[in-house]
């Protein structure tokens, strides 16, 4: 494996500081659970690029300088001699960008991918288009003549690669875009966790004034032409194989002092995104009516805004992180910027509401599931609070509609793209009721006022009081970390339904409830008080009320924290994580006393109990370094081993929003 060299600064973002540089897998193209394109080595053309699941979905890019041909990107077909692999000089990650460097014999190559996935304007966030950007530097005082091939291939628009395709080039007067996608466009007929998307198109594009010849035709051939200097002529294709067609852009120029700067956009148009209770809704970005050639022309035109939107909000992110937590905490959350979105997708509900759930990843593959959306909360909180109401309506309509009768909250709406009900087998009684509680009452905090929880009063009453007749002392069942099976008199399930009564009190009083208010706060402060009294296990509280020879990470206090709710003393925190610095092995702190795995987004949560930046720097720094040399290469796994850092399960989810827990703490800090 190539020794990266650490960056000063990022090429394209003109920073001041170095941000991430080193990544279990590395974001390329990331919009939604179906466009979403890795690559998983550090080395850009070392592998070949993949869908986040691990299928290939193979991008290609060859320089010619002078008449010598270099690889940057993937793995091209073997051309035996003709062509040299280029030099990796540096990577560098931000939030919204990924950008290489390469030494191609006499000149330098930065290579950049933009993803403007910003949740203050969700017609940038919705789009489904990222810029790839090339910027050629020549590293002597000499004049060279260059060429630029760019493929990606079709299977991008398939399940599986033996599937037919069809594509050609579209008529446009601004912009070249040739197209592709399957015959048969069964819309939606799919459904599940190891799926890609097999209906709607997949567009490349260029402005017209850039001179990029955009094509489609078959892989080997497009190639082969650029390797023979021959023009590629083909316009559509029909009836073949995904694996052998691609969509290719190439360009010639020549290079002097002066760098060069040439752009690609590439896009996808799903047609429709989602299956809502038996209705097919489509992206956000098509709320208007738009269309994907309009999108394209539009973010084409809008590229020096957009780019500068990115570049500002990178520099500040990271910042604010860094602020926030340290360096190193700041790193993790550029790794989980992306990741955490692009599980994601934003769709136009039937009202014109928001609309923003989120695929399980290589979880079980729900959607809408409550316990994801409880720990990847911390994110939206901070940037766009309305999105975290989209995560919610979907599960408020079910009870409220008729369709969920239980006393609590549903898991899930269902299967990724069809939301039309719990498909989960076993039910999260009380996980999920404290879970929109508390997130209610973040909500509400968040924007100061408690209009949202008003709008959805009578459910919230109804699943408060399951959690104050079952869920303090609770019975055997499930919580969020169903991995580590059932648990009777869970103590950290137990603190999710005491905070959650606590933020229903909070809500009331929001809402001017003063009686209900009162009522609600002495129950939970009761219920706080008799909590430290089950539990109590010496220097550390156990992880459940009946076996003292135990521990867990309580990491659901962090609310009663964050929320002001004043429900457990100070001392409850200070002991536990005194404690946990005892416990912790190379790769983080164990979920618990069961196993030697651990959840690094809950350990994030737990680490800002702490009182002291010293204290949550011991905890995070072992997270950081499971991120930076895990030698399991997937999008970032939220479930690790702490021994050895191996990947546990899942990976490229949403909770790793759970990270910003510390950025959030900070942000409502400065507002108090």
């Amino acid at each position: 494996m190539r020794i990266l060299i650490f960056m000063i600064a990022a090429t394209y973002a003109s920073l001041s500081f170095a941000q991430m540089t080193k990544a279990p897998a590395y974001p390329l193209i990331v919009h939604d659970p179906y466009f979403s394109i890795w690559s998983f080595s550090d080395d850009l053309n070392q592998s070949q690029t993949k869908h986040w699941t691990g299928k290939e979905q193979p991008l290609y890019g060859l320089l010619a300088v002078d008449g010598k041909f270099y690889d940057f990107l993937g793995q091209a077909y073997d051309l035996g001699k003709d062509v040299l692999p280029a030099v990796q000089t540096g990577v560098t990650l931000t939030a919204t960008q990924t950008t290489y460097e390469f030494l191609c014999g006499p000149v330098k190559l930065d290579f950049n991918f933009v993803s403007p996935l910003l949740m203050s304007n969700l017609d940038l966030l919705s789009s489904p288009v990222s810029y790839i950007n090339f910027k050629i530097t020549p590293t002597d005082e000499g004049d060279h003549t260059v060429r630029v091939f760019f493929g990606a291939s079709a299977q991008i628009a398939t399940d599986d690669d033996k599937q037919l395709v069809a594509g050609g080039v579209v008529k446009n007067d601004i912009l070249s875009i040739a197209k592709v996608g399957t015959e048969s466009q069964k819309i939606m007929q799919k459904k599940g966790d190891d799926v890609r998307i097999d209906w709607g198109y997949f567009y490349l594009a260029a402005s017209k004034d850039d001179g990029f010849d955009v094509h489609i035709g078959r892989t080997l051939n497009a190639i082969q032409s650029f390797v023979s200097g021959i023009t590629a002529s083909q316009s559509n294709v029909k009836n073949d194989s995904a694996k052998k067609i691609c969509l290719a852009a190439t360009i010639s120029f020549k290079v002097s002092a002066r760098p060069q700067e040439k752009r690609l956009l590439v896009g996808y148009d799903d047609l429709y995104a989602i299956q809502y209770f038996h209705t097919n809704l489509q992206a956000w970005w098509k709320k208007d009516g738009g269309s994907i050639e309009n999108i394209l022309g539009r973010a084409s035109a809008d590229y020096q805004m957009v780019k500068k939107k990115c570049d500002d909000f990178d520099n500040q992110f990271y910042n604010d992180a860094g602020k926030a937590g340290g360096e190193e905490y700041a790193k993790l959350c550029v790794l989980a910027y992306r990741q955490s979105l692009a599980a994601h997708k934003l769709v136009r509900g039937p009202n014109n509401e928001i609309l923003f759930p989120q695929k399980e990843n290589f979880s079980n593959g729900s959607i809408w599931t409550v316990d994801v959306t409880y720990p990847s909360a911390p994110l939206t909180l901070i940037y766009n609070p309305d999105l975290l109401k989209g995560m919610l309506n979907g599960i408020f309509y079910y009870s409220e509609s008729g369709n969920w009768k239980k006393p609590f909250p549903a898991h899930d709406l269902g299967t990724y793209p069809i939301a039309n009900g719990q498909t989960y087998g076993e039910d999260m009684p009380v996980e999920e009721a404290g879970n929109v509680i508390i997130l209610m009452a973040a909500i509400a905090r968040a924007e100061g006022k408690p209009e949202y929880a008003h709008q959805h009063w009578k459910e919230l009453t109804t699943w408060v009081d399951f959690l104050v007749a079952d869920g303090i002392d609770p019975a055997n069942q499930l919580c969020t970390d169903d991995f580590a099976g059932h648990l009777a008199r869970n103590a950290n399930l137990s603190i999710k339904a005491i905070v959650g009564i606590g933020a229903y009190a909070m809500l009331s009083e929001m809402i001017g409830l003063n009686a209900q208010a009162e009522k609600y706060r002495q129950i939970a402060k009761s219920a706080a008080a008799k909590w430290m009294d089950l539990d109590a296990s010496g220097d550390h509280y156990a992880l459940t009320f009946d076996n003292k020879d135990t521990w867990s990470q309580k990491y659901n206090l962090v609310w009663d924290k964050l929320l002001g709710l004043q429900l457990f003393p100070q001392s409850v925190y200070q002991k536990e994580i005194k404690y946990y610095l005892t416990k912790q092995n190379k790769f983080g702190l164990p979920l618990d006393s069961r196993k030697s795995y651990t959840k690094s987004d809950w350990i994030l949560w737990t680490a800002t109990l702490a009182d002291n930046q010293k204290d949550f720097e011991s905890l995070v720094a072992p997270i950081y370094k499971y991120a930076a040399e895990t030698p399991t290469r997937v999008p970032l796994s939220d479930w690790h081993e702490t021994m050895d850092g191996k990947q546990v399960g899942f990976q490229a989810r949403s909770v790793v929003g759970g990270y910003f827990i510390k950025m959030l703490e900070k942000k409502w800090a400065a507002a108090r």
